[in-house]
């Protein structure tokens, strides 16, 4: 109940999103299959609202972007996993961004990254937070 309270309010806070503000930067962090797909559901309505959105993914969320099988959740209405709608949301313009840790944690390199994604730079990132016209959201 307090998950659904909260994901209500965000919802709330995006709608209310002040016209000074177009831009929404998502980051997503968690593991959780269903905190990722409102995330991304958030930032599709960003987008379905003329806003520009950006999505950075760090610890185990920069999981959604490592190249393999979707085996995730399919989440309804949307019919889709999370991987499957960050993938929506690239076709429609998005920067989406592993953090700059990321890969190197893992041994890893961008060619085992999903097509579209790609590894953040920590000074641009910190400039493009610090604008005043980007929304922030953490999920």
């Amino acid at each position: 109940m307090r998950i659904r309270a909260l994901l209500t309010g965000l919802v709330l806070l995006l709608i209310a999103v002040p016209a000074s503000a177009d831009r929404l930067f998502t980051v997503i962090t968690s593991e959780s299959e269903e905190t990722q797909m409102m995330a991304l559901i958030l930032t599709m309505q960003a987008i379905e609202q003329e806003r520009s959105a950006r999505i950075l993914l760090c610890d185990d969320g920069g999981d959604l972007a490592i190249a393999g099988d979707d085996h995730g959740q399919v989440f309804e209405p949307a019919g889709m996993t999370p991987r499957q709608l960050l993938g929506g949301l690239i076709q429609r313009g998005v920067q989406v961004d592993v953090c700059a840790i990321y890969l190197p944690q893992r041994d890893a390199d961008e060619d085992d990254l999903i097509e579209g994604v790609g590894s953040a730079r920590a000074p641009e990132v910190g400039e493009y937070m610090a604008d005043p016209k980007v929304r922030y959201f953490s999920f």
